[in-house]
């Protein structure tokens, strides 16, 4: 019986202290050894995600490189098509497969804009996006396996509605502190300590720990 769902890793690079970026967004962590991993793990995914800060602060690509490799499609959360037009992701939506996801609140005359530079536009939601439908919408689209890759607001939805399967966290030998640094999660939080994982693999490589848990 196929999945209602595709399989959810959560993949990150983390300081000691738990920090995904520091205040002022930096978010370079992994070594080149680390990064190749991540992209070895990116072309093995039917689908790379982010958030729609991740695409403001970091633009990034999210295409395999340092590695041969297919190129994952890639999801971009964006509940009112706020992304920029000048993006990478945007700019290289016609040969990179990249789908953005947005809620009713989006504005149509941004996600005609969206379309005509090669994205695919999916509507999930009235003023949010729905991860579970979601999910399901992307299963049927022949979807089986995502990496999300985060910040930590993305991280912290997925989680609380209980849609990772797996999380791979390489511990970086950083320390950054300060409140306004972005945690490996964010959001509210849960009340209870209740939500736990297996831990499946320990793996180190040179200076950092590479953790994988599964539920």
């Amino acid at each position: 019986m196929a999945r209602s769902k595709p399989y959810v890793i959560l993949s990150a690079a983390m300081s000691i202290d738990g920090k995904i970026a520091t205040r002022t967004g930096s978010s370079r962590f992994s070594s080149d050894k680390d990064m190749r991993r991540v992209h070895k793990l990116r072309g093995s995914v039917d689908a790379v995600l982010v958030g729609k800060n991740t695409v403001d602060v970091d633009n990034p690509s999210l295409t395999v490189r340092y590695i041969r490799g297919k190129n994952p499609t890639r999801i971009i959360l964006d509940p009112r098509a706020g992304i920029s037009l000048n993006s990478k992701i945007v700019h290289t939506a016609k040969t990179v497969p990249t789908i953005t996801v947005v809620s009713e609140m989006a504005s149509s005359k941004k996600t005609s804009l969206f379309a005509r530079k090669g994205l695919q536009v999916i509507k999930c939601g009235k003023r949010r996006i729905e991860l579970k439908k979601l999910l399901h919408m992307l299963a049927k689209q022949g979807i089986k396996k995502i990496l999300v890759e985060g910040g930590g607001t993305t991280n912290w939805h997925f989680l609380k509605e209980n849609l990772v399967d797996e999380i791979l966290v390489t511990i970086t030998p950083y320390v950054v502190g300060g409140k306004g640094a972005v945690s490996l999660v964010e959001g509210h939080g849960f009340s209870n300590i209740s939500y736990s994982f297996k831990l499946k693999e320990v793996r180190r490589i040179g200076n950092e720990i590479v953790l994988r848990y599964v539920l």
